[in-house]
């Protein structure tokens, strides 16, 4: 599915040199849940945006599916079936609800019954906010949900990117975000999610520890956890293990 090979990341800025990513070598499996978890700085979303194509690696291959797709932009990225959801989602002034299902799901969307469908799924009211402008009238939970919702809507999914997706939401939403992850899983996605959260690391088929830009361990969540819940016990870097 998804190969990373000696990636690195750096920039050079008023600080001078700093290596955000350190020779990265992963596998993706496909139909798997992969959460990538570690202590805040250590480049977690910025490895995230490096896949979807945000950012541009320093040095190293990113292949999918076989292809090599390090010189690809956001756009082949997506028409290949790479999805992402932001830690702080994009508002569109001007773009409704439905309208940008409907550039998500590649067609115009004018049944009321498929705009329901996906909001429903995430726990949205099709009849409140099919009319919304995705801007700052929304608040932060509501803009998350629809975020998911249009990541359901696109049909080409194989690879769904979600980089702290609890970040800013409230617990019913979260409750709702658990739900939809454990169904994306049954229809078959891959599933990558930066993440801190307990409830989503127990989720994962897999769990890739990084620290200080590199991969410090790969397991199950059985050998993972245990590890995290003890460093918690002695400084708040995982927040949200064992709570």
């Amino acid at each position: 599915m998804l190969t990373l090979k000696n990636l690195s990341f750096a920039i050079d800025d008023e600080n001078g040199h700093k290596d955000i990513l350190k020779n990265i070598n992963l596998t993706i499996n496909e139909k798997k849940t992969v959460v990538i978890t570690g202590p805040n700085g250590g480049g977690k979303s910025t490895l995230a945006k490096i896949i979807m194509g945000i950012e541009k690696p320093t040095a190293g291959q990113i292949l999918f599916n076989g292809e090599d797709i390090t010189d690809w932009d956001i756009t082949q990225r997506a028409q290949a079936g790479i999805s992402f959801a932001f830690q702080q989602p994009v508002r569109f002034k001007g773009i409704d609800v439905k309208k940008l299902l409907s550039l998500a799901a590649g067609s115009e969307l004018n049944c009321h019954k498929q705009v329901c469908e996906y909001l429903s799924e995430v726990g949205l009211c099709a009849a409140d906010y099919i009319g919304r402008d995705v801007d700052t009238s929304l608040s932060g939970g509501e803009i998350k949900r629809i975020e998911i919702a249009t990541i359901l809507a696109k049909k080409n999914t194989k690879l769904a990117i979600f980089d702290e997706p609890e970040a800013g939401i409230d617990l019913w939403s979260f409750q709702k975000l658990i739900q939809v992850f454990e169904k994306m899983h049954k229809t078959h996605n891959t599933i990558l999610i930066i993440s801190h959260q307990e409830r989503i690391l127990n989720i994962a088929d897999e769990i890739i520890l990084i620290a200080d830009g590199h991969v410090e361990q790969i397991g199950t969540k059985e050998e993972i956890i245990p590890r995290l819940v003890s460093v918690a016990g002695s400084c708040d870097i995982y927040k949200g293990v064992n709570n």
